[in-house]
């Protein structure tokens, strides 16, 4: 038994396998020259030209800068001008809008008063001489002259008629006649009054044309 146990004694011990050393100081790998960090002197360098070579990229000379501004302050200018333009546009067709609501409005109510102003003037042309100095007919008379008056605010006026030629667009024809005070073709007679805002005719001049 004890000689076994010296024989097991003197049998040698296996070498046990090499442990991989940690990396520490500088070390070269596959021909690499590392620091201790991991990085590399060559990559750095590299790194550094970039950022020189980026750094020595010419700037814009102080004329090319200078066209650049002007270039610039024309494309602002035309933007300008063209805003503005569109603004004053927008500012006429606005305001023609709205001045021809205003007429349109005002049309129906003036058309609707003509009747009644068509009714004053026949009793002032027709009234007797011998009540037109009466204080009754004198108060029909300041009621008719109100009545002008409010026409007259609407921008209402009376289509001119009598002697004039002959104009589809403001004159309505009852037919025609001889006549030796007008021309042919103008107008010779007027059977009712027309009348008109601003361009717009409310009711034509019924009139007879000479032939």
């Amino acid at each position: 038994m004890s000689d076994e146990k010296v024989n097991r004694s003197e049998q040698p011990v296996e070498e046990l396998e090499e442990l991989p050393q940690p990396i520490t100081g500088d070390e070269v790998i596959e021909g690499e020259f590392v620091e201790a960090d991991g990085s590399s002197p060559e990559m750095e360098e590299g790194e550094t030209g970039d950022a020189e070579a980026s750094s020595e990229v010419e700037e814009p000379s102080l004329e090319e800068q200078l066209l650049a501004a002007n270039e610039e302050a024309a494309k602002n200018m035309d933007s300008y001008l063209r805003a503005q333009a569109e603004l004053a546009n927008a500012r006429k067709r606005f305001e023609k809008q709205r001045a021809l609501t205003y007429v349109n409005a005002n049309s129906d109510l003036v058309s609707k008063m003509l009747p009644v102003l068509d009714d004053y003037e026949r009793a002032v042309d027709t009234v007797p001489e011998n009540i037109s100095e009466d204080p009754w007919y004198q108060g029909i008379e300041l009621v008719y002259r109100k009545l002008l008056g409010i026409l007259e605010s609407l921008n209402v006026k009376e289509i001119e008629a009598l002697g004039t030629t002959f104009d589809p667009n403001f004159h309505e024809a009852l037919g025609t006649e001889p006549s030796d005070e007008v021309e042919s073709g103008a107008v010779s007679r007027v059977m009712l009054k027309g009348y008109k805002i601003g361009d717009k005719v409310v009711r034509p001049s019924l009139v007879y044309v000479a032939d």
